[in-house]
């Protein structure tokens, strides 16, 4: 019988299949950008930042390692319904860091 899985690990492996996909939007130019999943987010949101508790946030890091994009587990749990709404948001959340970072509207990232 399969081990059961966490809902961590759940959330992590919708989080790897939308950064997959995303990686066709990213092409060789943003080849190394990373994708990572946090419990929360940061305490201190910055000031152009909703004062709500954000979903994901795109972190620049600079030199070879490119951006991070990071995605709040604890959150988009709590506004999702259930499982198959978790992925959704995932989507979203990731389109709209995607489309940030190669300044385009999130409408035109399809994931």
């Amino acid at each position: 019988m399969p081990a059961m899985r966490s809902r961590r690990e759940t959330f992590d492996d919708v989080v790897i299949d939308v950064a997959e996909r995303a990686r066709e939007y990213l092409g060789n130019r943003y080849a190394a950008v990373e994708f990572a999943v946090e419990e929360v987010p940061p305490t201190d949101p910055a000031p152009w930042e909703e004062q709500a508790a954000p979903l994901g946030r795109l972190v620049p890091v600079g030199g070879a390692v490119g951006h991070r994009i990071l995605v709040y587990r604890r959150p988009v749990e709590t506004r999702a319904r259930d499982a198959a709404e978790v992925s959704v948001i995932v989507r979203e959340v990731v389109a709209e860091q995607v489309a940030a970072l190669l300044g385009v509207p999130p409408s035109e990232i399809d994931l």
